[in-house]
């Protein structure tokens, strides 16, 4: 490892255990999910989450789009006024798990302080609908949300986007596609769906982190990726041009077994250009701020986030350095 992991990390990870991701199938994956909500429901998941700030009512709602519907979790600022900026928000979970209110704590926050209108996109998952689904979902919810966005309150055109792990894939993959956006905000991101990822000294340094493993990555990619796809379509670090980015901050973890693709894309981006900041937790596990409650370093990189999008999200619209 290149670093200690929390003492609550710790604890937690000894207590419960997990599937054997090796040789989980795809049915048992799905049949996960009902135990997973259950313990974020609990008050052992509340305070692993995090607390929802007070300033903030957070309420689902229905997205439609061409031949699917999709669930919505807005977080709005209790006090505030219209013309707020909109971020566009995708969990993690590696297309096979998750939900946007793992992300409350985090969200919630963000839109009573920044302030801004913040939907989360409960996009669809594999098994039962493998990738590209998640991507398009993403690619498709962006604009309707931008064009819905005045009954929130919200001015579409002060726009940014955000996501956790693979939530930052499709933060990436879809910023390709979207004009104007103000800033992309990528968090212990995974930007390489290829075998190579296996590859990054990261993926052996931390091997034995105790979210993100090796044999999780490999189930994620077995489970969700359809055979014979190319990962390379998914995989922002194959992109050939990625001149016109939008700025972007991105989060990487210390204990994570991704953590050498941000600096790597981050390389990329300047390379090409683009305005970047890159900052390290090294005492932070992957997914940690959807665990506020655990991990320490939760609370001055969601204080980093805060600042990064009120300085971006408040800069005149033709800004883009």
């Amino acid at each position: 490892m290149r670093g200690r992991v929390p003492v609550r990390m710790r604890v937690l990870a000894a207590l419960k255990g997990g599937p054997d991701w090796d040789s989980i199938t795809p049915d048992q994956v799905v049949q996960a999910r009902a135990p997973q909500e259950r313990l974020r429901r609990s008050a052992l998941g509340a305070f692993i989450t995090g607390k929802p700030h007070r300033g903030a009512r957070s309420t689902t709602h229905t997205l439609e789009l061409p031949g699917r519907t999709l669930n919505v979790r807005v977080h709005r600022p209790v006090h505030a006024g219209p013309g707020l900026p909109l971020i566009v928000a995708f969990h993690g979970g590696g297309f096979i798990s998750g939900v946007p209110e793992q992300d409350d704590w985090l969200l919630s926050h963000l839109s009573a302080e920044c302030p801004a209108v913040v939907a989360s996109v409960d996009y669809r998952l594999a098994p039962e609908h493998p990738i590209p689904a998640a991507v398009e979902d993403a690619r498709d919810a962006v604009p309707a949300l931008v064009a819905q966005a005045g009954q929130w309150g919200a001015d579409g055109s002060r726009l940014a986007l955000l996501g956790s792990s693979a939530g930052a894939t499709l933060a990436v993959l879809t910023a390709f596609d979207t004009p104007d956006l103000r800033t992309q905000v990528l968090i212990n991101p995974q930007l390489d769906w290829t075998d190579g990822v296996f590859a990054y000294p990261s993926f052996t340094d931390n091997a034995d982190s105790p979210t993100a493993t090796p044999a999780n990555c490999r189930a994620v990619q077995r489970i969700a990726l359809p055979a014979g796809f190319d990962a390379r379509a998914i995989s922002p670090m194959f992109r050939e041009d990625l001149a016109g980015s939008a700025p972007t901050l991105i989060q990487s973890a210390g204990l994570d077994p991704l953590e050498d693709q941000s600096p790597a894309y981050a390389d990329r981006l300047r390379q090409a250009g683009v305005t970047v900041t890159l900052t390290r937790y090294p005492e932070a596990t992957h997914g940690f701020l959807s665990m506020s409650g655990l991990i320490p370093a939760a609370g001055p990189a969601r204080a980093e986030i805060l600042d990064h999008l009120r300085n971006r999200l408040s800069a005149p619209s033709d800004v883009r350095r």
